[in-house]
């Protein structure tokens, strides 16, 4: 386990634990389990313009919105579901809802170059995700409760 980890990062890496049915990622440490998510100057210049995401960056992007909806449960109480519909060309839209309430929204292109240029840029990303919804729950918090 890596011990500077902010809290997004260790729901992130939990989260990717969660989802290892065949303990291929036991004994692992969590840094080699976030590598993918970095996206170097060097990576990013590798992956073509166009392009198709495939089953792992599809699982990464999930992964990343999830950890964001758990983070927004913890710290508000209320449930938050993640809801994906991205294309197979990776174009797409991913919202959070908490009740009736969008607390995010984001319309997504290129997922197949899904990724950050570092660990902090990661934990900035998803802490900016969860701080966002907080505040459409603190706006609207009748909203957010109603089912």
């Amino acid at each position: 386990m890596v011990a500077d980890l902010g809290p997004f990062l260790r729901e992130l890496v939990a989260q990717i634990r969660a989802h290892d049915m065949y303990g291929l990622w036991d004994g692992k440490p969590d840094s080699a389990l976030l590598a993918p998510f970095v996206v170097d100057r060097e990576r990013a210049r590798a992956i073509p313009l166009i392009g198709d995401p495939d089953s792992q960056t599809l699982a990464r992007v999930t992964q990343f919105y999830s950890a964001a909806a758990l983070l927004i449960e913890k710290s508000s109480g209320i449930l938050a579901s993640p809801v994906l519909q991205i294309s197979a060309e990776g174009f797409g839209r991913i919202v959070l809802i908490c009740g009736r309430l969008v607390v995010v929204s984001k319309t997504v292109r290129e997922v197949h170059r899904f990724g950050v240029a570092s660990l902090s840029k990661l934990e900035a990303d998803g802490e900016a995700l969860v701080a966002e919804a907080m505040h459409c729950i603190e706006q609207f918090p009748d909203a957010a409760k109603a089912n």
